[in-house]
């Protein structure tokens, strides 16, 4: 497969959209050998925080030595980072082998009548034989909507299924209640797994006892609450269960996530994986994720944060009052018209000194950078329509000069390209003209 074949083909699997079941799922593993088979797994579903545990995992992991496929969405650059083995992204060579082999096996699949996979389909076989090729020792895989219907739930048990926040999310496709969609998140429960929880409603806690009951896991626990939390500029410091940790990432969240992926680790020790307390600490403090409330640069201070739903919105605010509530903040926000705007714009407006609304870049499901800013014309005055990504970031910097910090929110599909912008035009701590 040529690199023009590849692109036409992934046009053409880009037009089939989302379709939940397993059926093709498991009709395209048989028919490439089943390579999900072949790995251990640390499953993780949830609203919000998938990511951040993903990373802390595999980082983990890592640095105890073993071989860690990591398969995530969405990506911040190359669609194709979402499959990683220790770190490192799947090479384009490989995609092209591994993609001709679904398209080939995708015409047998059709000439026999049958179900053909949708993108999100394939990416997952690519990953599971990527993974499968290269002797990965465990594999840390997030799920991409839901849980129980989801194509990432084609693996056998996991040694470890892990259930972050859970919060309304795709109302009408998972379910109209948070029983409802806490019943599909918790579909990865298998029977023998481990299962571990962040906080949670009580309804949801009780949705997955019934699960985990039902299923057969071998145990579950649901995490702490971490304490004596100290957030600092380059480290949150926070203890668990009596033993101290550090985490580099930031935000309200990150010590929550940080407890989840404890237990994770935890739960895979009791399951005979030799991991030392040393790896933990360094796994911990080492793990890196980009666009997740992150920083860079100083005059003007950026903040990169991919919160694109009601509950991301809250946690952003409540970080942001944490860590900057003595200095204007100047917004720039592009989003997807198929999320919650109206209550990711109203739960951030009062924080707002400014706002730039920019429309998502190559990407069909954007909203426009005009509906954007009549939104937000219903909760502040202070809103400007830019006409591109690098406009937004000019007029943020020209607004924020030396004394505001600039907020860049709404969706991690722009997020990288904004990321790689700033970067270019970082020069010694300061912003230089671009």
């Amino acid at each position: 497969m040529t690199e023009k074949e590849l692109e036409l083909y992934i046009d053409e699997l880009g037009t089939k959209g989302t379709v939940l079941g397993l059926d093709t799922m498991k009709d395209l593993m048989e028919r490439t050998g089943n390579p999900q088979n072949a790995c251990r797994y640390v499953h993780i579903a949830g609203t919000n925080g998938k990511g951040s545990v993903l990373q802390y995992v595999s980082t983990i992991l890592r640095t105890a030595g073993y071989k860690v496929g990591c398969f995530f969405s969405p990506a911040l650059r190359d669609p194709w980072e979402k499959i990683q083995v220790n770190g490192k992204k799947i090479s384009r060579t490989a995609v092209r082998r591994y993609m001709e082999k679904i398209r080939d096996v995708s015409k047998e699949m059709e000439a026999e009548n049958r179900n053909t996979p949708t993108l999100f389909e394939a990416e997952c076989a690519v990953a599971f034989m990527y993974f499968a090729d290269r002797a990965c020792d465990f594999v840390v895989l997030e799920v991409g909507m839901g849980g129980k219907t989801d194509a990432t739930n084609v693996i056998p048990a996991p040694d470890v299924a892990a259930l972050t926040r859970i919060s309304m999310d795709h109302a009408g496709i998972l379910g109209n209640t948070m029983e409802e969609i806490a019943d599909v998140k918790s579909g990865i429960i298998k029977n023998g797994c481990r299962v571990v929880s962040t906080i949670q409603e009580e309804d949801v806690r009780a949705v997955i006892r019934r699960a985990a009951g039902k299923k057969g896991a071998k145990s579950l626990v649901f995490a702490e609450v971490p304490e004596k939390i100290r957030y600092g500029k380059t480290f949150t410091a926070f203890t668990y269960k009596g033993a101290k940790y550090k985490v580099s990432l930031h935000g309200v969240c990150q010590p929550e996530n940080a407890a989840l992926a404890l237990e994770a680790v935890f739960a895979l020790k009791q399951n005979g994986v030799k991991i030392e307390e040393e790896c933990i600490l360094r796994g911990l403090a080492q793990t890196r994720w980009e666009g997740r409330f992150q920083f860079i640069g100083n005059k003007p201070r950026y903040v990169f944060d991919g919160a694109h739903n009601e509950e991301a919105a809250k946690r952003l605010r409540e970080s942001l009052e944490m860590y900057f509530a003595d200095r204007p903040l100047i917004f720039v926000m592009g989003v997807l018209k198929d999320k919650e705007y109206d209550k990711i714009v109203g739960i951030l407006s009062p924080l707002m000194a400014h706002l730039i609304t920019l429309t998502p870049p190559h990407n069909p499901r954007a909203l426009t950078s005009w509906e954007l800013a009549v939104c937000a014309r219903e909760y502040l005055t202070q809103v400007t329509r830019a006409d591109s990504l690098e406009e937004a970031l000019e007029i943020a910097e020209l607004l924020a000069g030396d004394k505001c910090t600039v907020v860049v929110c709404g969706s991690l599909s722009f997020l990288g390209e904004a990321i790689d912008i700033v970067k270019r035009g970082k020069g010694k701590g300061k912003q230089s003209k671009r």
